[in-house]
């Protein structure tokens, strides 16, 4: 009891906004005209464990939502608006949002390639039936550890640290959720690219590769944009950019 007593304080410690120097790179409207169904949306944090996560993975972004859209029947907002992102929060755990919650937020679209309608709604109904399951909390102590600015941890070992929460199915991180949802689907992320044989080099098997699905808990924010199986979504491109129509000021 003490320990989830002292778990949550400092989840609250970690949540609290800290300043923040990054700046939309797109226009409200372009963004809400890209998004599909099924896209992961990577986000610039400006929290205090944003900090630490886009330390430990070397990376811009700290936190990862999934877009549903309207019609995965999400909910609406006390302001009307509906729900369609859904995402693992510190504090409150796996919840729904409105897009608009991230609308002045750096943000990247990342969207997994060729998925079918059936899958889209198989990750809505596992996305849904995880609503209301809790933060890792255990994973709250292994990343404020990493606040300061040198922690004492050889470089290489650095990324292993987000596999040290507890292993509880009912429990996630931001990017672990995610990543179990699409792993639902047998839809990759960062498969391990695994030779059938090593010994043989000119052998019909070791030129066969098989894929091995990395555990979830392994996972960062920034994997799926490192993912060779997910796109890059510009929304200004996407919305039809003409270099030549761009205003300067002279």
């Amino acid at each position: 009891m003490l320990l989830n007593w002292l778990s949550r304080r400092l989840a609250a410690y970690l949540s609290k906004q800290i300043k923040c120097y990054s700046a939309r790179t797109s226009s409200w409207a372009a963004f809400q005209g890209s998004i599909k169904p099924g896209d992961v949306i990577l986000v610039e944090g400006n929290t205090r464990i944003s900090t630490a996560i886009k330390y430990l993975t070397q990376s811009t972004w700290s936190h990862a939502a999934l877009y549903l859209g309207p019609e995965a029947g999400l909910g609406i907002a006390e302001d009307g608006e509906e729900h369609v992102l859904i995402e693992a929060d510190l504090e409150e755990g796996i919840r729904c949002l409105p897009l608009s919650f991230y609308r002045n937020f750096h943000t990247r679209i990342c969207r997994p390639v060729g998925l079918s309608e059936r899958d889209i709604s198989r990750l809505i109904d596992y996305s849904k039936s995880r609503i209301g399951h809790q933060y890792d909390l255990k994973n709250v102590w292994d990343l404020a550890r990493y606040l300061c600015p040198t922690p004492p941890v050889p470089t290489r070992y650095r990324r292993s640290m987000l596999a040290l929460g507890s292993g509880d199915p009912t429990r996630a991180i931001c990017s672990t959720f995610i990543a179990q949802g699409f792993q639902s689907i047998r839809y990759p992320i960062l498969p391990e690219r695994l030779a059938e044989s090593d010994d043989d080099a000119d052998s019909q098997a070791q030129q066969r590769e098989y894929f091995r699905i990395r555990h979830h808990s392994l996972f960062a924010p920034r994997d799926f944009d490192a993912s060779p199986y997910f796109d890059v979504i510009k929304p200004t491109l996407e919305q039809g950019f003409d270099y030549r129509q761009f205003r300067w000021a002279d």
